[in-house]
């Protein structure tokens, strides 16, 4: 589950410079890893970030929470083996 959803995330990241990502998939993976992760920053600044009105911003947003999101699973020792960050 982990897996799946960092995988729906990292494709919303790739598309998040064109166009809004808050979508339901999206928001469905982050609650996913809602347990997971000790700290929920990450997780709030992904979906703040997709549903950002400025390209640029949104992009950098989701970027930064994305690394967030695989620092606290890394630390929680939940990342998934084979999984590229």
């Amino acid at each position: 589950m982990i897996d799946l959803s960092l995988r729906i995330l990292r494709a919303a990241m790739a598309r998040s410079g064109e166009a809004k990502v808050n979508t339901v998939e999206v928001r469905l993976a982050l609650r996913c890893l809602l347990h997971h992760c000790p700290e929920k920053w990450p997780l709030e600044a992904f979906w703040d970030a997709a549903g950002a009105d400025n390209d640029i911003g949104r992009a950098q947003g989701t970027t930064a929470g994305f690394n967030g999101i695989c620092r606290q699973l890394k630390a929680a020792d939940r990342y998934p083996e084979g999984t590229s960050s």
